[in-house]
């Protein structure tokens, strides 16, 4: 994972909605064509909430879309597929063990955001790779909280009461009970734009951000401060095809 030397960011961000993760990959793989490269190439920082997040470490990883709808139909299938929160989230687990092991975030070829909700403080958390990301306590930064990119992934995609409760150990010894990204921002982009123009500097008129998925670019908690900047940031972005030549 190396800083990026340009002047301006490629954003990506992924939506959750389960099986609608099917609708993201389609969209991903004429990307992938159109550019012609892997796409964490191409990509700055790419974010993820919930089945976005799987896809997005995936992506962050090195993986072909090819590779991960081929992960898609071994894993996530069944994970929508089981009845009770103990099958669900003992599917998901099964799917991020045997695809992320025990990797860290210094395992991404890429800047990542996987965003899931703090529940006892109804606010987000996201994994982060990056020190330059953080908005405070730089200094004692870890990335991802110092947790494995498989917890950080079930937390994202723990929609309790339809999986259960998920808890993440952090590298301070915290233990925090993480729930489904889409309980503050189901779409992640508006948190992406404000790492990528806020947090790692790059300008606003000469970045673009490209989001997939069903859902509006305001999330639910857009208030001010919400995305930790102290900042209203909703701001219009729009994709310029040239921009990812």
């Amino acid at each position: 994972m190396s800083e990026p030397a340009q002047e301006h960011c490629r954003v990506l961000s992924l939506d959750g909605g389960g099986a609608k993760g099917f609708y993201t990959l389609g969209a991903l793989k004429e990307i992938e064509a159109l550019v012609g490269c892997p796409l964490f190439e191409k990509f700055d920082l790419i974010y993820g909430t919930s089945t976005g997040a799987i896809i997005a470490a995936l992506l962050g990883l090195g993986k072909s879309v090819e590779e991960i709808r081929t992960l898609y139909r071994d894993h996530v299938v069944k994970v929508m597929a089981a009845w009770l929160p103990s099958s669900k989230t003992a599917a998901l687990e099964e799917l991020a063990a045997d695809v992320f092991g025990e990797l860290k975030f210094d395992a991404f070829k890429t800047d990542i955001g996987i965003v899931g909700t703090r529940w006892l403080e109804e606010r987000p958390i996201i994994f982060k790779t990056n020190r330059r990301q953080a908005f405070s306590g730089k200094a004692s930064f870890e990335a991802g909280f110092g947790c494995t990119i498989a917890d950080a992934v079930i937390g994202s995609c723990s929609a309790y009461p339809f999986f259960e409760k998920k808890f993440v150990l952090t590298g301070h010894g915290e233990r925090i009970e993480v729930r489904d990204g889409g309980f503050v921002a189901n779409n992640p982009a508006l948190f992406a734009i404000v790492d990528a123009t806020e947090s790692l500097g790059f300008p606003v008129p000469t970045s673009a951000s490209l989001a997939l998925g069903s859902e509006n670019i305001r999330p639910r908690s857009c208030r001010r401060g919400a995305c930790g900047s102290g900042q209203a940031s909703c701001r219009r972005w729009s994709f310029s095809r040239r921009r990812w030549r």
